[in-house]
């Protein structure tokens, strides 16, 4: 039975009740058609009317007879954001009803943009390339959002109608379709959603709801006012609707550092306990994520369900600078904290964050983070890439062309054996080249200040490539970021696939099923030149060691803590005592 929620259309057997929190208007009522009904204004600003209505139904809300607006929990844009809501009245019929989820232990993620993970860029285009992703070694699907946004094309954080999928990218079955098949395939699926801003475009809530919003503002927008419960209620259904209408098996939260407060704490807590009672009562594994520069390990805890504040993990962007500048040397912007980049890649793999506490240069010497003791390596999400770190980039570049391939796959091996659980963005398994550049669908000033807004913020980058950095608004740029799956049986790009199916096979045997017995805590580490050496201990006494050599030239073999010769071999043999540049040995042994 699938929850009830406040907001959006309340369908019935014989009748809908339409639905609207407008607290600042003074009139609202219902269009329909070519039809106007007056709504009845009840308590604490809500509007309502209860109606025959049937399934496809266009409406909207007219606000004080001058502006007609979307529904705000509206369950599809038919016609863009702008449009009319359409009445949906979902029919359909899963097919895998026994699917429970799977562990947080076993998650192993691939991160992919609808729009451009296939040529048809559709929920159901997407489908066809889900055998490849599962017999890749992956687990799990990670969607960057999907909620409806303004334009033809979108990154997804520029969502204004939180609840709708949007249009571009098929009907809600159609996702529905898309998240079944990909239970069927044994993969995992999993939702980004943002709640810490509302798009530029499309959203009316400022004009019948100003409760919505603080005089603050976050670098994408008015800030959201969490202090309010009925905003608070509408981020919590908007969770728990995509988790329970579309069985989705987790959601990862984008940049809640940047929910401003009062009432951010609250909404974390009470978004995680409402997501903990639907796994309660469905008994499905449900798994919440987080994206939080603060580093704030009080709100994690990958061993409980979810409950009271709580989060399995949070994406570590420690690990990633610190690997991306260890891999190309640039150290401009936030890389800037990780100049010593070998000290705080050996600190993220023995205690998952890099900064706990000290201070961040990037950030005016503030104290960034807090301590990781007491969590688990599985609180902490790794990556080498994902949508952010190459979309960030003024030409969008991956990894692949700016490192070289030895290093790339020595980092890798690195990041898929180590017991942190492993994020991968669409292609990276094969070495795509294709970019990721940011674009968005926006028309008149607002076009033209995102123009200006990226010229300024890689003024460089456009003083040296001029017209060689993509137009954000352009088709040309959507066009560049469709990865070409031609490319993973050709030369490099198999052998790179090939490693990637090795690796992940084997943390499968090896590892996946130690995990859940995985010590909390620091694990021993140790450094010697380009050399890092880490090993994490289990509670039946086992270890797992990673000995890489994260350098070109060659090293010696410290004397050491973990005896190697006595290991069972995960990946490589038994280190030599002069060991190459950009190697990675993995075993298991007892201590």
């Amino acid at each position: 039975m699938r929850s009830q929620t406040r907001f959006g259309p309340l369908i019935e057997d014989d009748a809908v009740t339409f639905r609207l929190w407008a607290p600042g208007a003074e009139r609202v009522e219902l269009v329909t058609d070519s039809r106007v009904e007056a709504m009845h204004h009840a308590d604490d600003g809500w509007y309502g009317l209860r109606k025959p209505a049937a399934a496809g139904t266009p409406y909207r809300f007219r606000i004080d007879g001058e502006a007609d607006v979307p529904d705000p929990a509206s369950r599809f844009q038919p016609d863009d954001a702008g449009g009319a809501s359409e009445l949906v009245n979902s029919s359909y019929a899963w097919k895998q009803t026994q699917w429970r989820g799977r562990p947080w232990h076993e998650a192993v993620f691939l991160e992919l943009h609808v729009g451009t993970f296939t040529p048809e860029g559709t929920f159901l285009g997407a489908i066809d390339r889900l055998a490849d992703v599962a017999s890749a070694g992956f687990t799990a699907i990670e969607l960057m959002p999907v909620a409806d946004f303004s334009g033809r094309w979108n990154w997804g954080y520029d969502g204004v109608l939180w609840f709708a999928p949007d249009s571009t990218y098929g009907r809600p079955d159609d996702l529905k379709t898309l998240v079944d098949a990909a239970h069927g395939h044994g993969l995992s699926a999993f939702l980004d959603v943002v709640y810490n801003h509302f798009g530029p475009d499309g959203n009316y809530l400022g004009r019948y709801a100003p409760q919505f919003f603080m005089a603050a503002n976050t670098p994408w927008g008015s800030a959201i006012d969490y202090s309010h419960a009925h905003v608070r209620g509408f981020a919590i259904e908007n969770a728990v609707y995509w988790l329970d209408e579309f069985q989705f098996d987790g959601l990862r939260l984008d940049a809640v550092h940047a929910i401003s407060e009062p009432g951010r704490q609250r909404l974390l807590r009470e978004l995680s306990m409402a997501a903990g009672d639907l796994a309660r009562r469905t008994g499905r594994h449900i798994h919440l994520v987080l994206e939080n520069d603060a580093n704030q390990a009080a709100l994690l805890d990958p061993a409980t369900d979810p409950h009271a504040g709580r989060y399995r993990a949070q994406w570590n962007d420690d690990f990633h600078h610190a690997l991306h500048v260890l891999l190309t040397g640039e150290t401009t912007g936030y890389y800037a904290d990780y100049r010593d980049a070998a000290r705080h890649l050996k600190r993220t793999l023995a205690e998952g964050f890099a900064y706990q506490g000290e201070p961040s240069p990037h950030r005016d010497n503030a104290p960034r983070g807090e301590s990781t003791a007491g969590l688990p390596a599985t609180a902490f999400v790794s990556f080498l890439q994902n949508h952010d770190q190459i979309g960030n980039r003024a030409l969008g570049e991956r990894l692949t062309e700016l490192t070289d391939p030895a290093a790339l796959e020595a980092a890798l091996s690195v990041m898929l054996l180590a017991p942190m659980p492993p994020l991968m963005f669409m292609g990276e398994e094969w070495g795509s080249r294709a970019p990721f550049p940011f674009f968005c669908d926006f028309g008149g000033e607002l076009a033209e200040g995102v123009r200006r807004g990226r010229r300024t913020e890689f003024r460089d980058a456009y003083a040296r490539h001029g017209d060689g950095v993509p137009d954000p608004l352009a088709e040309q740029t959507v066009r560049s970021a469709r990865i070409d799956w031609r490319e993973r049986t050709l030369p490099p790009h198999s052998a790179r696939l090939e490693l990637v199916r090795r690796l992940l096979a084997a943390r499968k045997r090896w590892i996946v099923p130690k995990l859940p017995d995985i010590e909390p805590g620091p694990a021993r580490t140790s450094t010697l030149g380009s050399l890092i050496e880490t090993v994490w201990r289990f509670g039946s006494g086992d270890e797992l060691a990673i000995l890489a050599n994260l350098g070109a030239g060659a090293q010696p073999r410290p004397e050491g803590s973990f005896r190697w010769s006595c290991a069972e071999p995960i990946w490589g043999p038994v280190p030599p005592p002069v060991v190459p540049g950009w190697s990675v040995h993995a075993a298991i042994g007892r201590h």
